[in-house]
């Protein structure tokens, strides 16, 4: 039972977050900012990708988040995601 309700709390912690971790990460609604995190994934993506960044990659998925928010289909897997990590981490501490 702990690690469900861990899991719902992550799912809903996450669904509350992510919309402000990404702006607080660089992927804003008017670009990759300059000097961040995001600008460092950017680069490092452009460098392994031959110069540019590959449509579908991270860094092309995440900045499209950040530019117009997050899908319902991408709420989804964020919300997934967190109440896996939230249910794994709920049962890690019993």
């Amino acid at each position: 039972m702990v690690g469900v309700i861990g899991g719902l709390a992550g799912a809903a912690a996450t669904l509350v977050v992510a919309p402000y971790v990404l702006p607080a990460i660089g992927f804003t609604s008017a670009g990759i900012s300059a000097g961040s995190y995001a600008a460092g994934m950017m680069s490092s993506a452009a460098v392994a990708n031959g110069g540019g960044v590959a449509a579908g990659s991270l860094v092309a998925t995440l900045q499209t988040a950040g530019a117009v928010g997050l899908s319902a289909g991408a709420k989804a897997v964020v919300a997934g995601l967190g109440g896996a990590v939230g249910s794994v981490l709920s049962a890690w501490r019993r």
